[in-house]
C-alpha cells in the first residue's frame, strides 16, 4: 500500500505514534512525509528522529507553517524538545512538499493513499494548484472532525485540525477523491491510555524516541488518546472502524464555531465517516504491529 502522510508531528503525541505504526507496518509502502502547522522544519526533524530509529529512510517535505486565512492556533512545535537525545536530520528541501506531493501521487495513479492528521492547508493548496489530483489518488483518509449525533462532544464544538484551518477543511471536503473517509474526534476519544501504560509498553527501539516526546506532552496532560493512529490502522484493516455515507459541510460563517463539521447522511454521499470503532482490535493491531504487545 503506497502512502502519503500529511502531519503536524509534533502538537499532539498522536501523530509521533501513528509514524511509528506506518513505519512499522509491513504492508506500507511510505513514499514520503510532508509537514503542516508553526515550525514545519522542527516538525520534519522530529519525523526524521522516528525513522532514523526505524532504520528507515523516507522523504521529507516541511510544509506550510500558517493556516489560509485565519490566525495559527499552534504556532510552535513543543516536542521537539526531546530531540537532543536522537539522531536526525537538520535540513530538507525548501517550499517543496506541495510539489512534492503532486509530482508523487502523479508518477503512481490510483495507487497512492494520502493520510492527512493535521490542518489541511498543505492538502488545500495542492487541491487548487491541481485540481485532478483528488481524481488521482486510490484513497483518502483523514484525521478530522467530529461527526457525532450531539455534535458537542465532551464540551468541544469543533476539532482540532478542522479549528486550524476551516478554510482548508472546506477545500478538501469539496475534493471528491474514489475513497474520501474521515475518522473523527467523537470516534477516537475511545481508544484511551494512561500515561502509565503508555510509558511500560512503548520500550521497544521504534517507540523509544516516541516515548521521549510523549514525555514533553505527559507535563501537561495524563494520556494519550489515539486519535491519528487510528486513523492509520482503518487504512490496513477495514473492519476496525465502521463507516455511514454521507456528505460533510465545513462552517466557515460564525467566526466562534467556524470549523464546526456537519455531517448528513445520504446513501450515495461522497463522503464516508468513522460511527464506531472496535478499541480491543485497535489496540491488538497497533501494539502487535509495532512488537509492544
Amino acid at each position: 500500500m503506497k502512502v502519503l502522510l500529511d502531519t503536524d508531528i509534533g502538537s499532539d503525541i498522536d501523530d509521533a505514534i501513528c509514524l511509528a505504526y506506518l513505519l512499522a507496518q509491513p504492508q506500507c509502502d511510505l513514499l514520503g512525509i510532508t509537514t503542516v502547522s508553526g515550525e514545519p522544519e522542527k516538525r520534519a526533524m522530529l519525523a526524521s528522529a522516528i525513522c532514523t530509529a526505524a532504520g528507515r529512510e523516507v522523504p521529507i517535505f516541511p510544509g506550510a507553517p500558517q493556516p489560509l486565512l485565519v490566525p495559527s492556533q499552534q504556532p510552535l512545535a513543543p516536542q521537539a524538545a526531546a530531540l537532543g537525545g536522537w539522531p536526525h536530520a537538520t535540513a530538507f528541501p525548501a517550499g517543496r512538499a506541495v510539489g512534492f506531493l503532486r509530482d508523487t501521487i502523479r508518477a503512481h495513479p490510483g495507487e497512492v493513499t494520502l493520510l492527512a492528521i493535521g490542518p489541511m492547508t498543505n492538502l488545500a493548496l495542492l487541491f487548487t494548484l491541481d485540481p485532478e489530483i483528488p481524481s488521482l489518488l486510490k484513497a483518502l483518509y483523514l484525521m478530522i472532525g467530529c461527526f457525532g449525533r450531539g455534535r458537542d462532544f465532551e464540551g468541544r464544538i469543533n476539532e482540532w485540525n478542522s479549528l486550524n484551518d476551516p478554510h482548508a477543511a472546506a477545500i478538501v471536503y469539496n475534493a471528491r477523491p474514489p475513497v474520501h473517509r474521515s475518522v473523527g474526534l467523537d470516534v477516537t476519544t475511545q481508544v484511551r491510555m494512561d500515561a502509565a501504560e503508555v510509558r511500560r509498553r512503548f520500550q521497544t527501539p521504534l517507540l523509544r524516541p516516541v516515548l521521549d516526546m510523549a514525555e514533553v506532552w505527559f507535563s501537561q496532560r495524563a494520556e494519550v488518546i489515539f486519535h491519528d493512529p487510528l486513523a492509520a490502522v482503518s487504512i490496513f484493516d477495514d473492519a476496525v472502524c465502521t463507516y455511514e455515507r454521507g456528505e460533510v459541510a465545513i462552517e466557515l460563517a460564525s467566526t466562534r464555531l467556524a470549523g464546526m463539521t456537519y455531517f448528513d447522511r445520504a446513501a450515495g454521499g461522497p463522503h464516508e465517516v468513522a460511527l464506531a470503532v472496535d478499541a480491543d482490535r485497535f489496540f491488538r493491531e497497533y501494539f502487535g504491529t509495532t512488537g509492544a504487545g
